[in-house]
C-alpha cells in the first residue's frame, strides 16, 4: 500500500498535466499515512507549500493543527492534500481544466488510502459529494457515499481572514469524532453517474 502511494505521489511530482507546472517550485502530493482513518482534502497549495512540497504548513496550515488538537489528534494521525497539487498563480481559484488534470490523483489516493472519512475543506473539494450545493448551507453535515463520510468544513484560510468563521470551524471539528464512531449506522447515498462527471464547481 505504502509503494502505492509513494508512486502516485513520484508520478505528481513528474506532472506536466497542465499549465501549472510550469510556475511550480515543487508540486505537492500529500502528507500522511496511508491507512489513515481520516482524509482532508483542501484545495491547492499556496507559497509556503509550494517551497516545502508538503500540504498545509503556512497559517492555515497552523490553523489546522490547532483544529487537530482541539479532538486529540495530531498531523501525523490524518492524511492531508488537495484537489489541485500545484500553487495556482497568486494563489488564484482553482481552474476546471486545472481540477480536472489532478482528478485521476485524487481518485487514487482515495482508492488507496480507503478513509473511512473525507473531511472537505473548501468549496472546490465538497463538490462532488454536495453537487451544487453551497458550503454556508452544507458545512457541518455528513454525507455517506460509497462507504466513506463526506464532512464538509470551511477551509481553514477562510476563518482567518473571516474570524467570524472560526467559531463555525471549530464547532465542526468538535463533531468528528462522534460522526466516525457513529459512520456504520449511517445511510450509504451512491453518486449518480452524472454527478460523478461534474467538475469540482
Amino acid at each position: 500500500m505504502q509503494d502505492t502511494l509513494e508512486q502516485i505521489h513520484a508520478e505528481i511530482r513528474a506532472c506536466t498535466g497542465c499549465r501549472l507546472h510550469f510556475g511550480r517550485r515543487q508540486a505537492v502530493p500529500g502528507d500522511g499515512p496511508p491507512n489513515a482513518k481520516i482524509m482532508f482534502i483542501g484545495e491547492g497549495p499556496g507559497f509556503h507549500e509550494d517551497q516545502q512540497g508538503l500540504p498545509f504548513v503556512g497559517a492555515a496550515g497552523h490553523f489546522l493543527d490547532e483544529l487537530l488538537a482541539m479532538i486529540r489528534m495530531k498531523r501525523a494521525d490524518v492524511y492531508i492534500t488537495n484537489v489541485i497539487k500545484c500553487r495556482p498563480p497568486a494563489n488564484r481559484d482553482p481552474q476546471p481544466e486545472e481540477i480536472e488534470a489532478c482528478r485521476s490523483y485524487l481518485d487514487r489516493q482515495i482508492s488507496v488510502i480507503r478513509p473511512h472519512m473525507i473531511i472537505t475543506l473548501g468549496r472546490y473539494s465538497m463538490a462532488r459529494p454536495f453537487p451544487n450545493a453551497r458550503i454556508s448551507q452544507v458545512h457541518g453535515h455528513a454525507r455517506k457515499v460509497d462507504g466513506i463520510l463526506y464532512f464538509p468544513m470551511y477551509h481553514p484560510a477562510a476563518a482567518l481572514h473571516q474570524p467570524s468563521l472560526r467559531p463555525e470551524v471549530e464547532q465542526d471539528m468538535r463533531k468528528i469524532p462522534d460522526l466516525l464512531a457513529q459512520m456504520d449506522s449511517m445511510p450509504d447515498s451512491r453518486l449518480q453517474e452524472d454527478a460523478r462527471q461534474l467538475t469540482l464547481f
